[in-house]
């Protein structure tokens, strides 16, 4: 194994070790739902192998996350998408839920008036939220 391959190896370990704890997923429960063995996720997440490219989809998929979320390297100090990790269950649990996806996937055929009402809803509670970004509303 090549230098580069170790290390793509052991960033796609890192980057997977971190979306299963995040989702408190176990790796066998991982492997059952991308159909392969316990012994792959473990592989997976020791950097000894990397899943081929529809795995590496399947896992996207699964944690709602990019490709470029699991095979590049990230500065930590970035942090996270959401900085709690509740609310990143609660996405992952929205997300998941066919009539609430709408709100994660916008190209789909959504009816642009419905979408416009649920951005409306969304903005309308942020302000609820937090009057003093909405001084000219009080």
């Amino acid at each position: 194994m090549t230098d580069f391959e170790k290390r793509v190896n052991r960033i796609f370990a890192d980057n997977l070790k971190r979306y299963l704890s995040l989702y408190d997923m176990s790796q066998a429960a991982l492997a059952e739902r991308v159909g392969v063995s316990a012994q792959s996720v473990s592989n997976w997440c020791k950097g000894t192998k990397t899943p081929r490219m529809d795995k590496v989809d399947m896992i996207c998929r699964i944690f709602n996350c990019k490709r470029s979320d699991l095979l590049e390297e990230h500065d930590e100090s970035d942090g996270e998408y959401y900085k709690n990790i509740e609310t990143a269950k609660l996405a992952q649990e929205m997300f998941e839920d066919p009539d609430m996806r709408a709100l994660f996937d916008m190209k789909r055929n959504m009816d642009p008036e419905r979408f416009a009402i649920q951005m409306r809803t969304f903005k309308d509670m942020y302000r609820l939220e937090h009057p003093e970004e909405f001084p000219e509303d009080t």
